[in-house]
C-alpha cells in the first residue's frame, strides 16, 4: 500500500515510535508499504515548534529539522514536495472541516494515489483515510 503519514504519525515514526499500535508499525514496516511524508507535514510541525505557550515553552513537540532528518537518514520515508498542482488539486470526496492542512494531505493523496495514513477523528471513514488498530 502507498501510504502518506498525516503529520502526527511523521512525528510518532521520527521521535516516539512507541506511540504506534503493533498494527500500525506491521502496516508501514510491510515489505508492501511505500511511505511517504509531505513537505506539508514538516510545516506543520515548523509552525508548531515555532508558536510557544504563554510560559514560553514551544507548542511542537520536536524540532522539525530534527523529525526530517530522521524521517529521511534513518527510517527511509520519501518526502513528497507540495507542488502547484497539488495545490489546485479539488477532492472528489470534500473534508467535513476546514483545516488547510488536512485539506492540502488528502489533495496530495489523491494525485498521487496514496492512502493517508491517520488517527484524526475528522477524517475517518473519508475514501482516501486509512486506519489500522
Amino acid at each position: 500500500m502507498r501510504l502518506l503519514l498525516d503529520t502526527h504519525f511523521a512525528l510518532w515514526l521520527a521521535s516516539d515510535p512507541g506511540r504506534l499500535t503493533p498494527a500500525e508499525r506491521a502496516l508501514l514496516a510491510s515489505a508492501d508499504s511505500e511511505v511517504w511524508v509531505s513537505a506539508v507535514s514538516i510545516w506543520e510541525l515548523r509552525l508548531k515548534w515555532n508558536s510557544l505557550y504563554r510560559s514560553g515553552a514551544r507548542k511542537g513537540a520536536a524540532a522539525p529539522e530534527d523529525v526530517l532528518a530522521a524521517l529521511e537518514d534513518d527510517i527511509g520515508c520519501a518526502i513528497l514536495p507540495l507542488t502547484a498542482a497539488h495545490a489546485t488539486e479539488v477532492l472528489h470526496v470534500p473534508l467535513q472541516h476546514t483545516d488547510p492542512f488536512d485539506e492540502l494531505l488528502l489533495a496530495q493523496a489523491q494525485a498521487e494515489g496514496l492512502r493517508l495514513l491517520t488517527r484524526y477523528g475528522a477524517m475517518l471513514g473519508h475514501p482516501l483515510v486509512v486506519t489500522v488498530r
